[in-house]
């Protein structure tokens, strides 16, 4: 880029923290560091004309984790570790929607649902079976039982006799949250610059230097936070996890309303302006979704389409509107990775399909690392 004189001391001369990645994480982390250093030149570089990844691409599920998901996690997690990964994400909802308020967000508490499908038996008598020890689990973060059972109010079909439901899950309106988010850190002096990806950066000791697909500059502190695409940039254990979605078109007297789970969390969906929002699939072919590319596969969504026609609208008419993808940054692990990477380089990624419950706590613990 041929920068003039101006662009170069107005946008890219005298900073002192660079974030790659204007999602949930880097957004927030900006916001804190910029109440920690208020006279500190913050700027943050975005590779696409939005905050690509999955923070304006996902399904505004504001939840912790359905029964399945939790008994799935207690396999390969200790029990303190589980409380640990629920307490984060409902802090960091909490934290959300006090940095933004309700009505910034689209925030509604209909409560969330997981579903099982009659082939599904053993699954569901499992969790029935399981449903006090969870509870008991967690009472130390929700302080009363956060799961029960609840009746087939909207009818799906093909489904187990009960839901098994978590009262304090709620839903978001994803572009609100994040309109509101980059207002918030432009009001506080925070510069985003949009189109300009990251290739590659080298901390000296003093300071970092910076190439981008078109220019090179300088920062004293460089934070990474590009989650699903970490890979790109950085030797860590994580990796992308495509997810497709697709909506509905408007549909007269919608009478679902919440956020449901199918199959351990593999497939969810919800109510939004009249519509459904569904998505999930990756367990269809897991090798196949393991990219940072985005796009949709027919394979997937052929299976979201029949669970609309078989299970969440039967014997309704619908009419697919249109669908899109976004990238998540997945790991054995479900602990983010949130440290230093060098001396002026720090990350906060690997957040597990869980933006909107745990960026913003992550965001903030990244912007902590350099007290």
């Amino acid at each position: 880029m041929n920068l003039s004189y101006w662009e170069r001391t107005s946008w890219f001369s005298n900073i002192d923290f660079t974030i790659i990645g204007s999602g949930i994480v880097g957004l927030n982390c900006a916001i804190e560091l910029k109440a920690k250093h208020p006279k500190a030149r913050i700027l943050i570089l975005e590779k696409g004309k939005l905050p690509q990844g999955a923070s304006t691409k996902n399904a505004g599920f504001a939840c912790f984790g359905s029964i399945s998901e939790i008994l799935s996690d207690l396999k390969i997690h200790s029990e303190q570790e589980v409380i640990d990964l629920v307490k984060e994400r409902y802090d960091g909802i909490h934290t959300l929607r006090h940095l933004l308020g309700d009505t910034a967000i689209g925030y509604q508490n209909y409560g969330g649902h997981e579903l099982f499908l009659n082939k599904d038996l053993e699954l569901y008598e499992r969790c029935l079976k399981e449903l006090k020890s969870v509870n008991e689990l967690l009472h130390s973060v929700f302080k009363e039982d956060v799961f029960k059972t609840t009746s087939n109010t909207f009818n799906f079909n093909r489904i187990n006799t009960n839901y098994i439901s978590q009262i304090f899950e709620g839903q978001i309106d994803t572009g609100k949250m994040m309109t509101s988010l980059v207002q918030l850190a432009q009001q506080k002096g925070i510069t985003i610059v949009n189109s300009t990806e990251v290739h590659s950066f080298k901390d000296s000791g003093a300071e970092v230097m910076v190439k981008t697909d078109d220019l090179e500059f300088t920062t004293k502190k460089l934070l990474i936070a590009t989650n699903g695409f970490a890979a790109q940039l950085l030797s860590e254990n994580v990796k992308p996890a495509r997810a497709q979605v697709l909506i509905t078109k408007p549909i007269k007297d919608l009478h679902v309303k919440g956020t449901f789970h199918l199959e351990e969390g593999y497939y969810y969906f919800r109510n939004i302006d009249n519509r459904i929002l569904l998505g999930g699939g990756r367990n269809l072919d897991f090798k196949t979704e393991e990219t940072a590319e985005f796009g949709t596969t027919s394979l997937v969504e052929n299976r979201l389409k029949e669970l609309l026609r078989t299970v969440i609208l039967p014997e309704q008419h619908f009419e697919i509107d249109y669908s899109w993808s976004g990238i998540m940054g997945v790991g054995q692990q479900k602990k983010p990775i949130v440290k230093q990477v060098s001396g002026n380089v720090a990350c906060g990624v690997r957040l597990g399909g869980m933006g909107i419950a745990i960026g913003s706590t992550i965001g903030k613990k990244l912007a902590n690392l350099f007290d």
